[in-house]
């Protein structure tokens, strides 16, 4: 069952979004070479705090930190500690926020310093496979036709949609139906409706679509060391089309 949310409802996550945009904005700033990725947490933490805020991430299932930290192979769910960010380096940036009961997702992947041209296409194209597929969203429209504008624009630019993770509806919880792969077929799946609350977030590899976890029992990366990207947003299905919520 996919919850509808009331206007006052994501006013409230509108409001959290926007927290979590500042924030997100912040850290890709600090996102430099010779920066421990420990240090992007503690700023996280200390945003977090001053905005009146709390991670959504700490603690869910056993996480055990503020945000995410995935660097060039890796994925997803990278967790900050001792690694130390360098040069050339691509940083995927993930963090969520839980503001008057209801959480809102962001990320975002940057380059450090002078990256290299397929690093910097990647980037660009996963951004833009985010963009194609909210151009599509509205009441009325099939979640799939979304999945599958998004895989179009990955495998078009030879990409790989990594298959094994997906987004997800958001609210009062961090997690909600639907799951949102970034991948599916044109009139399928659920029919969006005024008032659903989405976490859309292409991750695309320049290689192979397999991935594996670490020891650490979080950190996703693709199991042929290709480089991987990731961007997010939460947002809102109105009747003409979307709100992004994630934004400053």
């Amino acid at each position: 069952m996919i919850s509808i949310k009331t206007a006052r409802e994501i006013e409230i996550m509108k409001e959290g979004g926007k927290i979590a945009a500042h924030i997100l904005k912040i850290l890709a700033k600090n996102a430099k070479a010779g920066v421990e990725t420990k240090d992007l947490d503690k700023i996280a933490q200390q945003e977090m705090k001053k905005a009146g805020v709390k991670p959504s991430f700490l603690g869910h299932a056993g996480y055990p930190a503020a945000i995410c930290i995935s660097i060039n192979n890796e994925v997803v769910h990278g967790i900050p500690d001792d690694k130390v960010i360098e040069e050339g380096d691509i940083v995927g940036l993930d963090l969520g926020v839980l503001h008057r009961g209801y959480h809102s997702d962001t990320a975002l992947t940057v380059g450090v310093g002078k990256i290299s041209s397929k690093k910097k296409r990647l980037l660009e194209i996963t951004q833009k496979s985010l963009y194609d597929g909210l151009a599509l969203v509205k009441e009325g429209v099939h979640l799939g036709d979304i999945q599958s504008r998004i895989q179009k624009t990955i495998e078009k630019a030879g990409y790989s949609v990594i298959r094994d993770l997906a987004g997800h509806g958001i609210g009062k919880n961090l997690q909600e139906p639907p799951s949102i792969p970034n991948f599916g077929k044109p009139k399928t799946g659920p029919i969006l409706k005024e008032g659903m609350v989405l976490a859309i977030e292409p991750m695309v590899s320049i290689g192979d679509c397999q991935v594996k976890i670490l020891e650490d029992g979080w950190t996703v990366v693709t199991a042929d060391g290709s480089d991987s990207a990731h961007f997010e947003h939460t947002i809102a299905v109105t009747k003409r089309g979307y709100e992004i919520l994630t934004k400053e």
